[in-house]
């Protein structure tokens, strides 16, 4: 499978409606909006990495910038 390929997969299962519940829930349980710092830095790291995972599939909802939508420096 391509990443583009994996990427549309993705995108076909969160982008129904049962998906975009899904991911509403996702963003509320695992500090999206919120901060996820803790006295316990152990704690901070487990929270860090449930938001990055919500983050992740979030963006592969975005659709792939088009290679012309690039400006190069």
């Amino acid at each position: 499978m391509t990443p583009d390929e994996l990427r549309i997969a993705y995108q076909v299962v969160l982008k129904s409606v049962s998906g975009e519940k899904v991911i509403k829930d996702l963003e509320a349980r695992f500090h999206i909006d919120g901060t996820t710092f803790s006295d316990n830095a152990n704690e901070t790291a487990y929270r860090e990495g449930q938001r990055t995972v919500v983050l992740f599939l979030k963006s592969m909802l975005k659709d792939k910038p088009k290679r012309e939508d690039i400006i190069e420096t």
